[in-house]
C-alpha cells in the first residue's frame, strides 16, 4: 500500500531536471547546485519553516479528513497523508527544491521520503492532540 503511495506520489511530485533530461534545450533550467561553504546552521534555519509550512498544511488536511477520528495512531494515517500531498504541492515542492538548493539536487526527494516521511505521522497526530487538546 505505501509503495503505491510513493509512486502516485512521485506524480505529482516531478523530479528536478537534469542536463541529461534536457537535451540540449536552453529554454529549462537545470536544478541548482547547492550553496558553497554554508554552515549546516543556516541551512538548517532555512529549510524548517518551509518543513513548518508543509507540516502544517498536511496536518490541516489530515485533520479535516472524515475520516481521521482524532484518536488514529501515526501507523493508522499513512494513506490519509498522502492523500494530502496533491493539496499541499506547492509547500511541499518548495520544501523539496529548497532543499535541493542547500544541500545538491536530488536531495530534496530522498529528504522527503526518507526522514521527512518518518517522522510525519507521529507529529501529524501530537499537532492535532495539540491543537484539539487530547492527549
Amino acid at each position: 500500500m505505501i509503495v503505491e503511495s510513493f509512486v502516485g506520489l512521485s506524480l505529482v511530485l516531478s523530479s528536478p531536471v537534469t542536463s541529461a533530461s534536457i537535451a540540449g534545450r536552453t529554454d529549462i533550467a537545470l536544478a541548482p547546485a547547492p550553496l558553497p561553504d554554508v554552515s549546516m546552521r543556516p541551512k538548517e534555519a532555512a529549510l524548517l519553516p518551509l518543513v513548518r509550512r508543509a507540516t502544517e498544511c498536511i496536518v490541516r488536511k489530515v485533520s479535516s479528513d472524515p475520516r481521521y477520528d482524532g484518536e488514529a495512531l501515526p501507523a493508522a494515517i499513512n494513506d490519509l497523508i498522502i492523500e494530502s500531498i496533491p493539496a499541499c504541492a506547492s509547500p511541499v515542492r518548495t520544501m523539496i527544491e529548497t532543499h535541493d538548493r542547500l544541500y545538491g539536487a536530488g536531495s530534496g526527494e530522498a529528504f522527503l521520503v526518507g526522514p521527512y516521511f518518518d517522522v510525519l505521522p507521529s507529529a501529524i497526530v501530537r499537532q492535532i492532540r495539540k491543537q484539539t487538546g487530547a492527549r
